[in-house]
């Protein structure tokens, strides 16, 4: 297969590997010969266009010609533009909605059962600072504790990040709301929260407004101001946590406690076509066996909203999801950004050209079923089935949100690579063949095999069954690496 008609209505096709001029494509039961080479990703007009006239992928609308384009030329950045403008009033057409999924027998996974009922597929011990200025003192524990590993302890891990203090309002506030779900998630049978003492986001704040209940077995508290030797009173209260967390086992649970984060970067032209695809299977798959899923990085469901808030199951998620859209936009609009400018040079490079090219390719991975749920920045996920989160597109911020929110796996498809990883297990998903070779050591599963003759729904089940396995112990590339990263979604002013 050489090139593809996503949709029956769409008046281009992408190329599936680097085409040359004069090649003859068959489509319809018509020809169209290339008037260029067309490089692999990229799209490709089916009948001319005329200036103004809108270009469609997917079935939708990706953009409006900007001259005229004659058939078999390539469609690009230098001859397409986006329609998107600013604030939307939406409708909802429930009728147009998302899928009823037939209710499947849960598969099982082997992970940790937590006093409170939650699981974890990991049993590490993580050390979160309140505040950046001790990230260098949890580093040091970290590498210090690691040598000191017993029972089914996996590893210690510290997460460093800049913020904690010289925050202020809803800014800060949400620094306090990310480190406390992350102090409470279950991948953690051990945590020690570090703190200096003197800043905003401190210890005794967490305590009082953030943390709620705690396991005070499960989380320790170290304030390095108030000791004469952090290092050495932190080893003591690691060493308590290793003998803690040393005491869970891993045990069978169903596949409806797991929640898998969804996330793309570094998307290519097969992004929509391949691997988001696959992964909206996939979630389908575990929705339909009372699993969760979460689809987050809200500028890139512009252009493709209105598919996501014809599919929530109610009026209220409906207008949740309106919200959703609409407070991200005004974000934008507040700090005098355009609301469109979102393809990176390395989506352009592969084949995407417009904000609503890069949406409807990325919307692929919540798959057909229902929006049960809406989380605002930072909140728990609560609702089984698929949930839809506030949060950006950057890959760290909008992959420590899913974390944050409850997700203990991130499924990352990409068509260019990347190797950071999330505070969870983080398995990339490569879009096409020739990354999943180069990148060997980045990439966990290959969708590009699709555009080799492979069946998506066989393609997403081997996908499922690696979740399962990841979920039960088996590392990701990135754990294999060392690699763990924490960003939090900074909106205000530092002082």
């Amino acid at each position: 297969m050489d090139y593809i008609k996503i949709n029956e209505n769409d008046n281009v096709c992408v190329a599936l590997k680097d085409l040359s001029k004069g090649t003859k494509l068959e489509l319809d039961g018509e020809s169209v010969v290339l008037t260029e080479d067309i490089t692999r990703g990229h799209k490709i007009a089916l009948k001319d266009l005329k200036e103004g006239e809108n270009v469609i992928k997917y079935g939708s609308p990706i953009g409006h010609a900007t001259k005229d384009i004659e058939a078999g030329s390539h469609i690009h950045i230098h001859n397409l533009k986006t329609n998107l403008g600013e604030v939307l009033n939406y409708t909802y057409h429930p009728e147009n909605g998302g899928e009823e999924l037939p209710e499947r027998t849960p598969a099982e996974f082997m992970g940790f059962v937590r006093k409170d009922g939650t699981v974890g597929v990991r049993n590490e011990i993580w050390i979160i600072p309140t505040v950046g200025c001790v990230n260098p003192i949890a580093a040091k524990l970290a590498e210090i504790s690691k040598k000191k590993l017993s029972g089914t302890v996996d590893d210690v891990l510290a997460f460093a990040h800049p913020y904690g203090c010289s925050q202020m309002g809803e800014d800060q506030e949400a620094t306090r709301t990310i480190l406390a779900d992350l102090i409470k998630h279950p991948n953690a049978g051990g945590v020690l929260v570090l703190g200096l003492g003197c800043e905003n986001s401190n210890i005794g704040v967490l305590k009082s407004g953030y943390l709620g209940e705690y396991d005070d077995k499960r989380i320790k508290f170290l304030q390095c101001q108030d000791v004469e030797d952090e290092l050495e009173e932190g080893e003591k209260l690691i060493e308590e946590l290793i003998a803690y967390a040393g005491s869970f086992k891993r045990e069978k649970c169903s596949a409806d406690k797991l929640v898998i984060g969804l996330k793309c970067g570094g998307s290519d032209g097969l992004s929509g076509i391949t691997a988001n695809p696959t992964v909206g299977l996939f979630s389908d798959i575990l929705c339909s066996m009372g699993g969760t899923t979460i689809l987050t990085e809200v500028p890139e469901m512009f252009g493709a909203e209105t598919m996501l808030m014809d599919r929530c199951e109610t009026p209220e998620l409906f207008n949740k999801t309106v919200c959703l859209i609409n407070n991200f936009k005004e974000y934008y609009i507040k700090n005098d950004q355009t609301i469109y400018e979102n393809p990176s040079p390395g989506n352009k490079a592969g084949g995407i050209s417009t904000l609503e090219d890069k949406s409807l390719g990325c919307t692929q991975k919540s798959g057909k079923s229902k929006v049960r749920g809406v989380l605002e920045y930072g909140e728990r996920v609560k609702d089984k089935g698929l949930n839809l989160l506030s949060a950006p597109g950057n890959d760290l911020v909008a992959a420590t949100a899913l974390a944050a929110s409850g997700a203990q796996i991130v499924l990352f498809t990409t068509g260019r690579g990347t190797p950071f990883a999330a505070p969870v297990p983080t398995a990339k998903i490569s879009t096409n063949s020739a990354l999943a070779g180069h990148k060997e050591k980045w990439i966990d599963f290959n969708c590009g095999v699709l555009t080799e003759g492979k069946n998506m729904q066989e393609l997403a089940g081997e996908l499922f069954k690696l979740v399962t396995d990841i979920a039960s112990g088996k590392q990701v590339k990135s754990e294999i690496a060392g690699f763990h990263d924490l960003a939090i979604f900074k909106r205000g002013v530092t002082l």
